[in-house]
Formats: C-alpha cells, sequence, structure tokens
C-alpha cells in the first residue's frame, strides 16, 4: 500500500517559502548525495541543498559536465564533485561512496534523481533494449546507489533516503508499459527498503512528479499547457522536506508532485 501526501503536491510562487526554509535549517551541515546531479531535478536539488548550507557530494559520468554546471565548487572543501562514476556499475559506487566517506565522514542523505523516459508503443511492439534500457535507468541504479550508502548509514545509525519514482509509476497507460512497470518497481522498492530500515532509524521515501517542465519536455510537447507541469525547484522542494527532521516521522511514502496537471 502507497502511503500518499496530496497536500504536499500543491505548488506556490517561487518567493514564498517560510516554512520549508524552516524545516530545511535542519539539513545545514549534513552530508548528502545527489546522483544525476547535472540534470534538470538533480542540479535544482542540489542547488537548494547548497543554498540551506548543506555539504553535497554530486554524482556524474561526466568529470567535465559537473566542472561546467558547478565551476564555484571545483576546489571546495564542503562539497565534493564525484565524476566519473558508473551508476550501474558496484564498484564504481562503492569508489565514490568511500572517497566521500574520506572526505567528510559520515553520509546523512541520498538522492536519486538519475532516471530516463522512452514510449510511445504497446508493450508487445516496445524493444526489448528498451525494456531493459529504462530498468538498468531507473531500477538498477536506485538500487545500487541504496546499496552502496545504506551499509554506512546503518553503523552511523541515522539516514535518509529520497527516489524519483513517477506518477505512471501508479497505473499502466497506452504505450507506456516499460516505463510505467519500471517506476513502479522503483514504488515497491522504497516501500521495501522502508519497512527494512525503519528499525536502523533510517527512513526511505520517494516523490512521484507528474509532467517536469524542462526544455526537452517542452520541446518534445511544444503544444502542451506548460502552466500545468511541476517545476523542477517545486520538487526540490519537497525532496528537502523529506530530507529534514520535520519529515522524521514519515516512511515509506510516496509523495505526488504534480503541480497543476
Amino acid at each position: 500500500m502507497i502511503a500518499t501526501l496530496p497536500e504536499l503536491a500543491q505548488t506556490r510562487p517561487v518567493d514564498d517559502k517560510p516554512s520549508m526554509a524552516a524545516s530545511s535549517n535542519h539539513l545545514a551541515g549534513k552530508v548528502v548525495i545527489v546522483t544525476g546531479s547535472v540534470g534538470n531535478l538533480g542540479l535544482a536539488t542540489a542547488l537548494e541543498l547548497q543554498k540551506v548550507g548543506a555539504k553535497t557530494v554530486l554524482v556524474d559520468r561526466s568529470n567535465e559536465r559537473l566542472r561546467e554546471n558547478y565551476p564555484g565548487l571545483i576546489d571546495s572543501p564542503d562539497h565534493f564533485l564525484a565524476g566519473g562514476v558508473d551508476l550501474a556499475n558496484p564498484d564504481s559506487l562503492s569508489k565514490a561512496v568511500q572517497t566521500a566517506l574520506a572526505r567528510f565522514g559520515r553520509i546523512d542523505s541520498l538522492v536519486n534523481t538519475v532516471g530516463a523516459w522512452r514510449g510511445g508503443k504497446p508493450a508487445h511492439e516496445t524493444d526489448l533494449a528498451d525494456w531493459d534500457f529504462l530498468f538498468g535507468v531507473n531500477v538498477r541504479t536506485t538500487l545500487l546507489c541504496c546499496r552502496a550508502v545504506i551499509p554506512q548509514m546503518v553503523r552511523q545509525g541515522r539516514g535518509t533516503i529520497v527516489n524519483v519514482a513517477s506518477r505512471d509509476g501508479l497505473q499502466g497507460s497506452d504505450g507506456y508499459s516499460a516505463y510505467s512497470a519500471s517506476k513502479s518497481a522503483v514504488l515497491r522498492l522504497t516501500e521495501s527498503m522502508a519497512a527494512e530500515l525503519k528499525t536502523s532509524n533510517i527512513n526511505v521515501n520517494c516523490v512521484m512528479p507528474g509532467t517536469i517542465d524542462t526544455p526537452q519536455n517542452r520541446k518534445a510537447i511544444p503544444n502542451a499547457d506548460f502552466s500545468k507541469w511541476v517545476a523542477p525547484e517545486a520538487i526540490a522542494d519537497v525532496i528537502l522536506f523529506l530530507l529534514s527532521d520535520a519529515a522524521r516521522a514519515i516512511n515509506g511514502a510516496a509523495v505526488p508532485v504534480y503541480g497543476k496537471g
């Protein structure tokens, strides 16, 4: 059974953040790993974390992309640009986590924003390569990143994890079978880990965005009503709340973040 929090799905003006700022103050000085940190949602989340004083470990396959997106953090003692990391490779992930631990001494939180979308064909016509791709990017990376940090969180006796699922993970629809199935797997994985880790004081939750307002989506669907889509920054607000002490009683939740769609 998915625990949902409809009241968190409301959007608000960008400059109206008093309650979120209050809860996010708990994140000052915390060490947070953000995967997909050069993507639209990952970038928005990382920037919000840095605004509230969190120490960020920013993960991407490319060192160059990280340096282009975070030029002011290249030599920062409070942030780590973890480039050259293959999220599908447990050894590559382990090395990045160990480097982060050597630098900061702990890992307080993990945010998994890596994901991909493909669709358009019925299930029986969707290429098996697309099924493998979507389960690899959406499910395998989420699982492996969690596996890489959970042992350390157990040793610490504390931690928070936020995964990114999708509204499409709640129900299948025409042409989206592989994507919906992969995001549904992220929901079930989140619920299972939450149940397994609650006695270790580790909270595992996920957000379920609707259509995210990104340049890529605007280009792909140019005639859509963009005002109904949800901004990456609005999703980042919800992620920060779930990472904060204000959400300490929330575990195993799938939070809808649909905007006005």
